[in-house]
């Protein structure tokens, strides 16, 4: 189906002639003469004028416009703007790790395009962040946060599963994070207070649950593609879940690819939404070099004792006895059939990356998650679909953010060139726009320069 952008167009006739000036507040702006990327079927929208008020956007004018000469304007010069991406998986620093960091990792988004992110490991001091970037009183992303961790530490019993669940509600996070270890008894009764007190959960799955009674407990999300492979392993086999190793990888020999449509089917029954972070799996757990990955431009924006922990942590996965290139490689090849299917025939993808993580800097490595996700299959359009349709639709914000219209959320990218022509486009803009809030290149470049000069003290 084919969804045209709504176009508030404004023709006024008098004697004979078009008088296409408008009227403006004194608090708009005009970004002009734009190609417009609608996300929606892969067209472009020549030559037009985005009018921005309040941090939304009030009307996309044709070329034919004109408005007052005082109106602040953005000159777009036939560059392209496209929806600003959503990050999935993203981690918000903890207020221990200081406040300056928190406010560096939140523009590292920024600087990429990433004007939407969904925080996985909650903080009560991530509750106020959010608050603070609805109100733009600090440079941020629109914020989701999830509850602080449920894993088989936090939540040893029942009553205590049962009690963070409430606990979590009345603080106001927006879904519970759930990490590996928990108990299926107490998984079940943490499943049964959630949907009691109407708070969504998502993340890891643990082992006594499994991926089958995951996907029937109606997780919103399954993070990692956890669990999937796990549950291609036939009964027959008689593993020890214990010796899944990192994801499952050490089941990839005993793995038949052959079940994947039954899981896949599981996910659409159970409206199953799949963050796939395959940046985690090309890059941290992968054959590629620790020197290369340390190596690599983006990497100054880490402080320099992250790169020396992320160093040997990459080393220590990928150094054991039972990682080798070609169980790798078998191990991807699953990964990537299992993302596009899911993708095909599923509930749907979210773009996520999860950052900061093992050499994924934000921001940064949602670029490189958009390309593992042409690797896999889907098509430049598609890849960025799942990174600002889709999670405005998991949200239940469609419209309000995610695509370029009249009454959405003015958040975008300003290029160059033709994001679908080549999604590498999206990696260096020329500017950023987050609830109206305008990020030129220079401004950019002159706070990635001094967080990279602050980085070599950390």
């Amino acid at each position: 189906m084919k969804y045209l952008i709504p176009l508030l167009i404004l023709f006024v006739s008098c004697s004979g002639e078009q008088d296409t000036s408008i009227s403006l507040s004194d608090d708009a702006t005009v970004i002009s003469e734009v190609n417009i990327v609608d996300v929606r079927d892969g067209s472009i929208h020549s030559d037009m004028h985005v009018v921005v008020d309040s941090g939304i956007i009030t009307a996309i004018l044709d070329e034919s416009s004109s408005w007052p000469d005082k109106t602040k304007v953005i000159e777009g010069d036939g560059k392209y703007i496209t929806p600003g991406l959503a990050e999935m998986h993203a981690h918000i620093p903890s207020p221990n790790e200081g406040e300056d960091w928190i406010e560096d990792v939140l523009f590292l988004y920024l600087a990429n395009g990433v004007t939407t992110i969904r925080g996985m490991l909650g903080h009560p001091r991530h509750l106020e962040l959010r608050q603070e970037a609805q109100e733009n009183s600090i440079l941020s992303p629109r914020i989701y946060t999830s509850s602080t961790s449920f894993n088989g530490n936090s939540v040893p019993t029942v009553e205590a599963g049962r009690q963070k669940v409430r606990d979590s509600k009345e603080a106001g996070y927006d879904f519970l994070k759930f990490h590996p270890g928990i108990k299926r008894d107490v998984h079940d009764e943490i499943i049964r207070t959630a949907n009691e007190v109407n708070i969504p959960y998502a993340g890891h799955v643990s082992r006594d649950v499994g991926i089958r009674h995951a996907l029937e407990s109606n997780y919103a999300t399954v993070d990692h593609v956890d669990g999937y492979l796990e549950g291609l392993v036939p009964k027959s086999a008689g593993v020890d879940p214990n010796d899944n190793g990192f994801f499952g990888y050490n089941f990839t020999h005993l793995a038949d690819p052959s079940m994947i449509d039954e899981l896949v089917r599981m996910s659409k029954e159970h409206q199953v939404w799949v963050v796939p972070t395959q940046a985690l799996f090309e890059r941290w757990f992968s054959a590629l070099p620790t020197t290369d990955l340390a190596s690599a431009p983006e990497m100054k924006y880490m402080p320099a004792s992250t790169i020396k922990s992320w160093t040997n942590r990459k080393n220590d996965i990928t150094d054991g006895s039972r990682f080798n290139a070609e169980t790798w490689n078998r191990f991807n090849e699953i990964r990537r059939e299992l993302i596009l299917k899911l993708h095909q025939d599923g509930q749907g993808l979210l773009l996520g990356s999860d950052a900061p993580q093992v050499f994924n800097v934000p921001g940064f490595a949602i670029h490189h998650e958009l390309q593992y996700m042409l690797d896999a299959g889907l098509t430049p359009l598609e890849a960025l679909q799942i990174g600002t349709i889709n999670p405005a639709v998991f949200f239940g914000e469609e419209g309000n953010y995610g695509e370029i219209i009249e009454g959405a959320s003015a958040d975008f990218i300003m290029t160059d060139k033709n994001p679908l022509k080549d999604l590498s486009n999206l990696q260096h803009p020329d500017g950023v726009m987050v609830r109206g809030r305008w990020l030129s290149r220079d401004e950019m470049d002159k706070k990635l320069a001094d967080l990279a000069a602050r980085n070599q003290d950390r």
